[in-house]
């Protein structure tokens, strides 16, 4: 789907005073579609059409993120944005969803889940959540390979570096985590890079990437709401990825009782645009078994 058409789906939801862009579309039971890092919603729409027809859609573009607000300074969080979700669902009037998520809206997922265990230990009324399912993403920080430019911009020179980055740089850092056999086309890369950009992004990539200190300070509890929990969740990884491919599917094995898996051979850190139509298979197949 073109980006401009991608924008007109949107509408835009009040936070702090800012403007965040979110998509709702559909009817039945909400699947909730949480983007990753650097990029935006947009990612989702290679699969929309597949899920629209039996479900509300409902996702947005995190604050700091695609065609939504990116303030500065800003305290950019993992906890804001599952406070944002959560504002936006109430707004919307959803009470209960399935959750798809990808990258940094895995420990998005991982901090909505452990919010659902907490009020369920303290019998106290919240959004339900009916099961997750997780593509590539830093589940566990003790497997998590990020990129040179990312472990960059995690440091003293991250200020700098984020004003130094260009679309010619980003093919290169996205090229090496795609599979081999689904390349990014220039289309793709050109809108990767249009939401990044817009809004003068690229002057906040340092902020946001404070998120992998995120997962090291909360990991103990992101991952022990995974081990603990009685919610269907499920695992659709990329295995070429360097990122959080078969490395970290092998410690989701080891880690989550009864770890439900689907190894995607040859694809690598971006399932949902590499290869939409076996995610959209497998997660069909996963939220039907629920039912």
């Amino acid at each position: 789907m073109k980006l401009s058409k991608w924008k007109e789906k949107g509408r835009s939801f009040p936070y702090k005073s800012h403007n965040i862009f979110f998509v709702s579309e559909g009817q039945g039971e909400v699947i909730l579609l949480i983007h990753g890092f650097p990029t935006a919603s947009w990612d989702w729409s290679h699969m929309w059409d597949g899920l629209v027809a039996n479900y509300k859609l409902m996702t947005l573009d995190m604050i700091g993120f695609g065609f939504s607000d990116k303030p500065r300074p800003y305290n950019y969080s993992i906890l804001d944005q599952a406070d944002i979700i959560e504002s936006l669902l109430a707004s919307e009037g959803v009470d209960a969803c399935h959750i798809l998520s990808h990258d940094y809206g895995d420990t998005v997922a991982q901090e909505l889940l452990a919010r659902y265990e907490d009020r369920k230990e303290a019998e106290v009324v919240g959004l339900e959540l009916k099961s997750v399912c997780f593509l590539n993403g830093g589940l566990f920080p003790e497997t998590h390979h990020p990129l040179l430019i990312q472990k960059i911009l995690m440091g003293p020179l991250g200020p700098l570096v984020s004003k130094l980055l260009n679309r010619k740089k980003l093919e290169k850092n996205l090229k090496g985590i795609f599979g081999k056999e689904t390349q990014p086309s220039d289309e793709t890369l050109d809108t990767f890079w249009e939401l990044i950009s817009t809004n003068e992004g690229l002057k906040i990539s340092h902020l946001l990437i404070r998120y992998m200190r995120e997962r090291i300070i909360h990991r103990e509890r992101w991952v022990s709401a995974m081990q603990k929990t009685a919610i269907p969740l499920r695992l659709i990884d990329g295995l070429e990825d360097p990122i959080s491919g078969k490395h970290m599917a092998d410690r989701y094995k080891e880690l989550i009782p009864n770890a439900d898996v689907v190894g995607l051979k040859d694809i690598g850190h971006f399932p949902n645009v590499e290869a939409p139509d076996m995610v959209l298979q497998h997660f069909l197949n996963f939220v039907k078994s629920i039912n």
